[in-house]
């Protein structure tokens, strides 16, 4: 049986491929979909995707996921550094959550620098490209496992 787990995307996400390919690469949401779902199975896990450019949806997939003891990898956006409403979210957390960024904020404009959320998360991984999703699932499986 798999173990379920979210991959959660917050505002301009669901643009990859089309959004500045120069920092986010060429790779559409659907390939990033499909890259998830695939290691998801490989890692034992029924991964589910998502995207949203709405704050209070997210907020609710948190909520949902609290609720339902569901581990998480989460790349909140721009959310990432000013929603308090979704880091309060996040802290409710039950199970691992893993916060994600394509690019390295730090290598970008100051505002990016600061995540609200990496506070209340089990980690951060950033700065490589979809691959950062890859790495985010795979710290998942040990900690699930641990």
């Amino acid at each position: 049986m798999s173990r379920r787990v979210l991959v959660l995307n917050g505002p301009n996400l669901g643009r990859l491929g089309s959004r500045e390919p120069d920092v986010y690469g060429a790779t559409s949401y659907a390939g990033l979909v499909e890259s998830c779902r695939t290691l998801g199975e490989e890692l034992g896990f029924d991964v589910e995707v998502r995207e949203t450019n709405d704050e209070g949806e997210l907020v609710r997939w948190l909520h949902e996921a609290a609720d339902g003891k569901i581990p998480v990898v989460i790349n909140p956006g721009a959310f990432t550094h000013y929603s308090y409403a979704m880091r309060d979210a996040a802290a409710q957390r039950t199970a691992p959550l893993i916060e994600v960024h394509i690019s390295n904020p730090y290598a970008r404009e100051e505002f990016r620098h600061t995540s609200v959320i990496a506070a209340v998360a089990t980690g951060t991984v950033a700065g490589f490209g979809l691959g950062s999703y890859r790495l985010a699932l795979r710290a998942l499986a040990e900690e699930v496992s641990a």
